[in-house]
């Protein structure tokens, strides 16, 4: 969905409706958004497969996944439409090309907050997964090694 927003953007932008943009640039940040939540998703799972593998039973673990992917940034887009709906918005790089417009945020405060800070944290958050789970790895590893040595003696 997120391409498919993105592809037909410019196009959508063309018609100078503002409702319609502030709609297509809505669609376009909230799927940008659970883009990078369900990657963030995907390292916790990462984590709970290969470090946390025994006694790591969560009820209901696939709707949990699913409101928080699709509901974190329904809560984040919630937030900055309460705040000023005319953060989104139609801009243009040039009059004399039509196609350069697009809908999406035009405040920077809130480009930084709702989508730079937001993907910061994910990027944190999964580094932080990746690192736990080659120490992890890497120990399985090493005490593996430590028995094949003393098997061998």
């Amino acid at each position: 969905m997120l391409n498919m927003v993105f592809l037909t953007n410019s196009w959508l932008s063309s018609f100078d409706q503002p409702g319609l943009c502030i709609a297509v640039a809505v669609l376009l940040h909230y799927f940008l958004l659970a883009a990078f939540t369900w990657m963030c998703l995907e390292s916790v799972h990462f984590y709970l497969a290969l470090v946390k593998v025994f006694n790591v039973y969560v009820p209901k673990y696939i709707l949990k996944c699913c409101i928080a992917g699709w509901g974190i940034p329904a809560i984040v887009i919630t937030i900055v439409l309460v705040i000023n709906k005319d953060s989104y918005g139609n801009g243009s790089h040039s009059e004399s090309n039509p196609f350069s417009n697009f809908c999406w945020i035009q405040e920077n405060t809130v480009f930084y907050i709702s989508v730079v800070a937001y993907v910061f944290v994910i990027f944190l958050t999964n580094t932080a997964m990746f690192i736990t789970v080659l120490l992890q790895i890497h120990s399985v590893k090493s005490r593996t090694q430590k028995r094949s040595r003393i098997w061998k003696r």
